[in-house]
């Protein structure tokens, strides 16, 4: 392809940025057609409310050129809270191309242009941070949903990383949610096991080969890091690599304590994401489908 030239003898389009322009054009061309079908799905409850946004992400992931490795085995039996540590707004599209599932959001997303009609259709449940008086009400709607069978993500740490580290676990919406799934007053919350399952995302590789510690802003999203450029630039490179590890679920017990729990969950999924970030060898092990 021709790269076109000003007369500064510049390049005016790279060839990355048409990659870009292509990526940004596919992805709106699905959204257009999918939006309509999910809006409906959910208004009238139906089934294909969980699996359009599943659709939505694999064509993302496709169209982003993001290359999944996957290691454990995610919970399929009884309700499930997935805490995962948090480097991107990636970790969204990969972790939902993966299954059904929802998102614990921060309130601020809901009122973000696009990206926040998007988290409404994928039924995200949105927190305010700053009152605690809420706490009580999220974590009711979290085991409403999980009752209904609904996977949800949470992302523990309260915030974005580097990618190179985990930050300390938050255990307030943990231990919120488990009181309301095992002291419902209506009635028995959920029937069955409830589980905590760690989940670690590692982005370990740009273009097949080891990011490193001071490329991996590239993939990370954080701090004060402007949405719009950020996802600009990465759909610009594209082939970004990343490493999800499930890590032993916990079993939610009546006596269990939120803040043992937090830790534990926190403990696995640092243990575990580092582990990938250092011994990543560029093969993926089992390829994504």
């Amino acid at each position: 392809m021709t790269i076109l030239r000003s007369r500064s003898n510049q390049p005016r389009f790279s060839l990355s940025s048409v990659r870009a322009s292509i990526a940004v054009t596919m992805i709106a061309l699905v959204a257009i057609v999918l939006i309509p079908l999910q809006y409906l799905s959910v208004t009238l409850n139906l089934p294909s409310k969980r699996w359009i946004p599943v659709l939505f992400h694999r064509v993302g992931c496709f169209t982003l050129g993001i290359r999944k490795t996957i290691n454990g085995k995610p919970i399929r039996d009884g309700a499930v809270l997935i805490t995962a540590n948090h480097c991107s707004w990636t970790d969204i599209v990969v972790l939902g191309s993966l299954q059904p599932l929802s998102f614990i959001a921060k309130s601020e997303v809901a009122n973000w242009p696009i990206f926040g009609l998007f988290a409404k259709l994928q039924r995200s449940i949105f927190v305010n941070r700053t009152k605690r008086s809420a706490t009580g009400a999220v974590a009711r709607e979290i085991a409403r949903r999980l009752k209904e069978g609904d996977a949800m993500v949470l992302f523990a740490e309260g915030t974005s990383s580097d990618g190179n580290r985990v930050l300390p676990f938050r255990s307030a919406l943990i231990g919120a949610a488990k009181a309301a799934m095992t002291s419902d007053p209506n009635g028995p919350a959920i029937e069955g096991k409830v589980w905590i399952q760690p989940l670690s995302i590692a982005y370990t590789a740009l273009h097949g080969l080891p990011m490193g510690r001071q490329h991996r802003p590239m993939a990370a999203w954080y701090g004060d890091m402007d949405l719009v450029p950020h996802l600009w630039t990465l759909m610009k490179e594209g082939a970004l690599d990343v490493t999800l590890t499930y890590g032993d679920p916990i079993l939610f017990d009546p006596n269990i304590d939120r803040k043992d729990a937090a830790k534990a969950a926190e403990t696995s999924v640092r243990q575990t994401m580092l582990r990938d970030l250092h011994h990543y060898s560029g093969r993926r092990r089992r390829k994504d489908r």
